[in-house]
């Protein structure tokens, strides 16, 4: 790929044809007088090239690689010298785009050591979409979570799951079941819904033997990272078969979240209903 800095601006595809046309105008071939120009059409004008901030772009052009795979989850990413003698850039704009990313929890930037590619499996991502707080204490006085996986099975998608997940009603699908318990006691029961194409080989003894999150489990054995998610929340009743799996009484309020995960380009990757106790634990979602 080509990079042109036009204008302090980097052009990505710049339209030939708008080139072409500029070229033409200096040099007197084919142009049409600036009279004949003016009396145009607005229709007939060709719309402005729209530009965005240099960083911004820049920021892009490094998405578009973490999308492709050329740095893997865990990975450290060039330095900031180097991306900008690739970009033909300043190392300023290069580490404001690398800034928005780490806000963005794509990329993580160690201490002396460089900025690597966010994975699941860190300590500090692997609850970035879990919002549940214990009363007492904070995620890390209480422990990892325990994971139980119910069930694992083929299904087809019907109308609900597939419009979340751009499918196609009755598109094949993979349907899990899973309780995360904390000190020992189940706190959330989970039902996911995942397109069965991107997770091919991905069974109830695979993930039983999976000793880490979830969402790393994808990043390292299939390549599909969950880099945002959207939630719908709101207060329930559990139905018998729910509340025995969380070992509650028939009557105890349930928080229901269901949540929506996206990898690159917005590209929805998992549906997920899930019913919080929040007898020892609340939600907590931070805002500005």
């Amino acid at each position: 790929m080509s990079y042109v800095l036009y204008k302090s601006s980097l052009i990505i595809g710049y339209d030939a044809c708008t080139m072409n046309t500029a070229a033409s105008s200096r040099t007197g071939d084919t142009a049409t007088p600036p009279k004949a120009q003016a009396a145009q059409p607005a229709a007939a004008q060709a719309p402005a090239p729209a530009f965005s901030p240099l960083y911004q772009q820049i920021k892009s052009l490094i998405s578009r690689s973490l999308q492709a795979g050329e740095w893997k989850s865990g990975s450290a990413i060039p330095s900031e010298t180097e991306l900008a003698l690739r970009f033909k850039v300043s190392q300023g704009t290069v580490r404001k785009a690398i800034d928005e990313l780490a806000t963005e929890n794509l990329l993580i930037r160690r201490q002396g050591k460089g900025t690597f590619v966010a994975t699941h499996a860190e300590a500090q991502v692997q609850y970035r979409f879990l919002r549940l707080f214990p009363d007492q204490g904070d995620l890390a006085s209480q422990g990892p979570a325990q994971r139980q996986i119910v069930d694992c099975r083929r299904s087809r998608a019907n109308a609900l799951v597939a419009r979340k997940l751009q499918l196609r009603t009755g598109d094949p699908v993979l349907q899990i079941q899973r309780v995360l318990s904390f000190d020992d006691v189940p706190t959330i029961l989970e039902d996911i819904w995942l397109p069965a194409a991107p997770f091919k080989g991905l069974g109830l003894e695979r993930l039983r033997a999976y000793p880490g999150p979830m969402y790393a489990l994808f990043e390292e054995e299939f390549g599909m990272r969950m880099v945002r998610a959207q939630e719908d929340i709101r207060a329930v009743l559990g139905d018998s078969e729910q509340c025995k799996l969380l070992q509650t009484g028939p009557y105890v309020p349930l928080l229901s979240v269901e949540r929506t995960a996206f990898t690159y380009n917005d590209t929805p990757m998992e549906l997920r209903y899930g019913l919080y106790r929040t007898d020892k634990h609340h939600y907590r979602n931070e805002l500005g």
